[in-house]
C-alpha cells in the first residue's frame, strides 16, 4: 500500500456535501483515507471568484499515480465538474475556474514524477497557504521528501513573504 496525500476544493453551490461525497467516492475508488485535514474556508487562489472550502486527505491505496489521476478526475466528473485548467503550471495565462470539486494529487509515497499529465508533488504546494495550512495540520513538523523544509516551515515561510509583500 502505498500513501497518496490529495487535495479537495469546492466553490460551487452545496461545497460542503461535494467535499464529503467526493471523499466517500474516494475511499470507495482509490483506497482507504487514514487521515483528513478540517474542512477550512478560503478565499479563492488565482482568479476572483467564491470562497472555497477546502480539505486534505491522506489515503493507503494499491494504484498507480496514473491510475489515480484517472479515478479523480473520474470523480470530478461524476461530482459535475465540467471545466479543467488545462494549460501549463508555468503558463501565465493559466485560466482558473470554479468548480463543484477539483481533486489534486500533492504528493505519493516519495515518488517524483513529471509528464505532461501528472507532476507530483505538485508544482504549487509551496505557494497555496490553503494547502500548506492543512498539511502542516496533518504532517506537523514532519520534513516529507523532496521537501527540505516542514509543511508548518513552509507556511510559516509564505505568511512572512505575504507580510513583506503588504
Amino acid at each position: 500500500m502505498k500513501r497518496v496525500v490529495l487535495s479537495l476544493g469546492s466553490n460551487l453551490q452545496n461545497r460542503q456535501d461535494y467535499i464529503l461525497k467526493s471523499a466517500e467516492l474516494i475511499n470507495y475508488h482509490i483506497g482507504n483515507i487514514i487521515q483528513r485535514s478540517r474542512i477550512d474556508e478560503t478565499e479563492s487562489w488565482g482568479f476572483a471568484s467564491f470562497p472555497f472550502l477546502n480539505q486534505i486527505l491522506i489515503v493507503l491505496t494499491d494504484l498507480s499515480p496514473e491510475e489515480v489521476l484517472v479515478k479523480t478526475q473520474q470523480i470530478e466528473n461524476e461530482l459535475g465538474r465540467t471545466q479543467k485548467t488545462e494549460s501549463a503550471f508555468s503558463d501565465p495565462l493559466r485560466q482558473y475556474h470554479d468548480r463543484t470539486i477539483d481533486i489534486d494529487i500533492l504528493l505519493f509515497e516519495g515518488i517524483i514524477l513529471q509528464t505532461p499529465q501528472l507532476v507530483i508533488p505538485h508544482p504549487l504546494i509551496q505557494e497555496r497557504e490553503f494547502i500548506l495550512r492543512p498539511l502542516a495540520e496533518l504532517f506537523g513538523n514532519e520534513v516529507i521528501p523532496p521537501f527540505q523544509e516542514s509543511f508548518h516551515q513552509l507556511l510559516i515561510n509564505i505568511k512572512c513573504l505575504s507580510h513583506y509583500e503588504i
